[in-house]
């Protein structure tokens, strides 16, 4: 059970104050509620960029980390498609620092055109790092788009392209921030060694003077049943193949979630899940599957990813999986099975609760979602699945025309024409230099001591092997 208390100030931001006097830290933890999701489709990449953005500078403070590193403090940031979330960490008597950086960037970044810039930058060779040029890393950009037609979930927190982040305007920016960058858009949890008079307090003299923003309410397109299966075929320069298959699901809000979230967890949970002992195990068709859920605010996904055992065909891995979601659609889970979930699932709950910035993320998402004290009752939300609803989801959710795949395929390394030459040509080379130095271990050719022959026949190999180096 974590204890928390909640206030909220006249400009609408919203303040949750957890304290836990075992720990010497205090943490601040500030959700803004905006994603990828809440994005013009012709700038996406824009919440992602400002989480960098926030970084870079605020109105009164040019370097938001030094400040904060001077009283022993660490801070980070993670944006998804639903949400954009800061937070810092610091000993609980330099609370003050924390509650000082944070209100000024809320207040106003410094918009200068360097700062830009270089974030600009930043994310930029992020997506060529992490989405080009990464093994597969251009995953989400090809499934996104196939599985929603109509939701902005349609494109991944990085954007759709590089473009939208190149050609992205400091007014783009101002407007970005002035729409969501708002108390009244925001949820700040402090937790830790701390007090509930001295948070309120604080926040009463950094954050009570902020202007409150515009009311943002979303009228987003709700994305339509899929009733035919969608596939897409790719070759890439990937050491193995792999297939991905997007299933859509009900949204983190509905009562349904925590059913199709055990059933992911019954799929793929350990060594002793179903896919990892039929399809690892036993017919060893791949090296490595997982099953997931998106977890996303609205309508989501449930995923199956695998890479497949070199040899294996896509067919025969593919209905290997089938024959496992089968299985679980037609027979009810073992009762000793879904204890087995459910009590794995507690335990990461409760070693969760550990952690005080992990109880503070929390605690600002479940208030985002209708009430902090939902964070009481998920456990019991998921103790309370039956095996019935267990079947029931995974009939609902595992339908042919309700899954999209992605057939991820490693491009077969063919042998280019005159690659051969290349081992030759440097045993060749080898064999001269070794003659050279010990002349006296060769022929009667090589009595004479480095004779001009070889050497000018070593200069001659050494050149074709540059050559063919370059063109292979």
């Amino acid at each position: 059970m974590i204890s928390f208390e909640k206030f909220e100030l006249e400009n609408g931001l919203k303040v949750i104050v957890h304290q836990d006097n075992a720990t010497p830290l205090a943490c601040v933890n500030i959700l803004y509620n905006v994603g990828a999701r809440d994005e013009n489709s012709e700038q996406t990449g824009f919440a992602h960029l400002f989480e960098h953005l926030m970084f870079g500078g605020s109105v009164n403070i040019p370097n938001f980390d030094e400040p904060l590193q001077r009283v022993g403090g660490e801070n980070n940031a993670f944006t998804t498609n639903d949400i954009t979330n800061y937070y810092l960490t610091l000993p609980s008597e330099n609370l003050e620092t924390g509650f000082w950086l944070e209100s000024d960037r809320m207040l106003s970044l410094a918009f200068s055109e360097k700062s830009l810039e270089v974030q600009r930058s930043v994310v930029i060779e992020e997506f060529k790092q992490r989405y080009l040029n990464q093994p597969y890393g251009d995953v989400w950009l090809l499934m996104r788009p196939m599985a929603y037609k109509v939701h902005p979930y349609q494109w991944d927190t990085i954007g759709k392209e590089i473009s939208h982040i190149e050609n992205a305007q400091m007014q783009d920016v101002k407007n970005f921030f002035q729409k969501f960058y708002c108390p009244n858009n925001a949820i700040m949890v402090v937790a830790g060694n701390v007090e509930l008079a001295e948070v309120k307090r604080l926040a009463e003299k950094y954050f009570a003077p902020i202007p409150k923003g515009p009311e943002n309410k979303r009228n987003l397109p709700a994305e339509p049943a899929q009733t035919e299966a969608r596939s897409l075929t790719v070759e890439r320069d990937v050491p193995i193949s792999a297939i991905y298959k997007a299933y859509h699901m009900c949204s983190r809000y509905d009562k349904e979630y925590y059913a199709v979230d055990l059933i992911s967890d019954i799929l793929s949970r350990g060594n002793s899940s179903r896919l990892y002992n039929v399809l690892i195990k036993e017919k060893q068709l791949f090296s490595d599957i997982h099953a997931y859920v998106m977890g996303d605010f609205d309508k989501g996904l449930f995923v199956i990813s695998g890479k497949l055992v070199e040899g294996v065909d896509m067919k025969t891995a593919e209905q290997g999986i089938d024959e496992v979601l089968q299985k679980i659609k037609t027979e009810l889970v073992n009762e000793d099975e879904l204890t087995k979930v459910k009590n794995k699932m507690e335990a990461s709950h409760t070693f969760g609760e550990v952690d005080v910035l992990n109880k503070a993320t929390n605690l600002a998402i479940s208030e985002l979602l209708g009430d902090a004290s939902f964070i009481n009752n998920e456990v019991d939300k998921y103790l309370s699945v039956t095996r019935e609803q267990i079947k029931e989801q995974a009939n609902l959710v595992f339908r042919t025309e309700n899954c999209s795949t992605l057939y991820y395929l490693a491009k077969k390394n063919k042998i280019k024409k005159g690659a051969i030459k290349l081992p030759f040509l440097f045993t060749i080379q080898v064999m001269c230099i070794f003659f050279l130095h010990f002349p006296f271990l060769g022929s009667p050719l090589m009595e004479q001591s480095n004779p001009t022959w070889l050497w000018h026949l070593n200069r001659f190999l050494f050149f074709l092997l540059t050559t063919f180096s370059n063109q292979h």
